[in-house]
């Protein structure tokens, strides 16, 4: 069966929620029923909102962000696999009518409750220094995962009976020991009653059990045979676990470094990678923010996805500043040259223009606050990241999306103003 050689990728250039997922459903149109979205980073804690032309929502979590355009899913060995937030989500997409395809590396690691309970535990106790988690476990899923007696991957799931053998050592061993060695060497007794819940390990082995049931395990070799690869990351480049405001960050690579190993494994010879991002700044978590503001940026902009939450509190804003955008691709680029053989085109999408209304962009480049009409703007962030083609957003479908070169002048009538 013939294997494609280009692969598109969707990177995250800010602190995630760019616009990720509309952009992957705009490539997964195109490919359709060929398509395999590849999720090469990240986990449950993903939250990439796909809105299609008729109305159909979902903010997709494991499963790729094209499954509405029939695009496969393929859960990579970089992607953290949570069985009880994976059932939720197929419960979801089944009563919209969305059945998808799943294939999971056996290698992928696997969140238990007891990852979860931690993650939560410990960003409770931490109050004002908190690191900004979702409190799904995502972080201390990769952490468990480097201690090869409590490792846990998809292959491990098939043998219930060793499976919860090993959850039993994770809830009374490792457990008490890793809240331990974070600080909190007390909250494992106050919360005694979750972990040794037999009630808990029970019904996560049974969420187990259907997990594997719904996918079909297999290597990145064996699930793209045929298919169009998609790569959908999960975070922004602002979040990479080495490149980020430490400890702000999340436990993965969140820019091209997964993405070139499984290129590399597949043979593949082009990448068109899409930096995506908003025309101005979110995070929705803790940490430091270039260019913050006190309240949103501009009247228009409105944000169903990211609600107020116990463990990330309230969506934040700021202005988009072209130096650190500039600075982080220039930066995820440089990995490309790990591969000399690799062709790399770079694209740049820029999400939510239709928010901006009638008010002058703000943006900040070269340290200077600018203010320029959408069009001027746009221009001037292309510049910045040298971007071949560029992308744009003024919508929440994907048929809201243009391309720079192609969008008429009635795009932009309702949106101009003088410079």
């Amino acid at each position: 069966m013939q294997r494609h050689k280009t692969a598109q990728v969707v990177i995250g250039a800010q602190f995630g929620d760019e616009g990720k997922g509309r952009m992957i459903d705009y490539y997964a149109a195109k490919a359709g029923c060929d398509g395999l979205v590849i999720r090469c980073n990240g986990g449950a804690q993903a939250g990439h909102t796909v809105v299609t032309p008729d109305g159909l929502r979902h903010v997709f979590s494991h499963v790729g962000s094209g499954a509405f355009a029939g695009a496969a899913t393929f859960l990579s060995r970089f992607f953290v696999s949570n069985p009880i937030l994976f059932l939720k989500e197929m419960e979801s997409l089944a009563a919209k009518g969305v059945r998808p395809r799943i294939y999971a590396d056996p290698q992928s690691p696997v969140t238990t409750p007891y990852d979860m309970m931690m993650n939560q535990i410990v960003e409770r106790e931490r109050g004002g220094d908190r690191h900004g988690s979702c409190g799904v476990g995502f972080g201390e899923t990769v952490e468990r995962n480097l201690t090869p007696a409590y490792a846990l991957t998809v292959a491990d799931l098939a043998d219930l009976s060793a499976l919860a053998a090993k959850l039993d050592r994770i809830r009374r061993d490792y457990a008490p020991a890793r809240l331990a060695r974070l600080g909190f060497a007390n909250a494992f007794a106050r919360n005694a009653d979750l972990f040794l819940s037999d009630a808990i390990l029970e019904h996560y082995a049974e969420d187990a059990r259907r997990f594997v049931e719904a996918i079909t395990v297999a290597d990145v070799w064996t699930a793209t045979r045929g298919r169009y690869p998609l790569f959908e990351g999960a975070q922004g480049l602002l979040l990479d676990q080495d490149r980020g405001f430490f400890p702000h960050v999340t436990r993965s690579n969140t820019g091209l470094r997964n993405v070139l190993v499984l290129a590399e494994e597949l043979g593949l010879e082009r990448l068109e990678v899409t930096y995506a991002t908003r025309a101005y700044l979110t995070r929705h978590g803790a940490g430091p923010m270039p260019r913050e503001l006190p309240e949103k940026p501009y009247p228009g902009v409105v944000d169903a996805t990211n609600v107020p939450n116990a463990y990330q509190g309230t969506l934040r804003f700021g202005w988009l500043d072209l130096d650190v955008l500039r600075r982080a691709i220039a930066e995820d680029l440089a990995d490309a040259g790990q591969l000399p053989g690799l062709s790399i085109k770079t694209q740049l999408a820029i999400t939510c223009l239709d928010q901006i209304g009638d008010e002058k962009v703000t943006y900040y480049d070269s340290g200077m606050r600018c203010q320029m009409n959408i069009e001027a703007f746009i221009g001037a962030v292309s510049k910045a990241v040298d971007a071949r083609g560029v992308l744009l957003g003024f919508g929440a479908d994907r048929d809201s999306v243009e391309s720079w070169a192609r969008a008429s002048r009635a795009v932009f009538s309702s949106c101009l103003v003088t410079v």
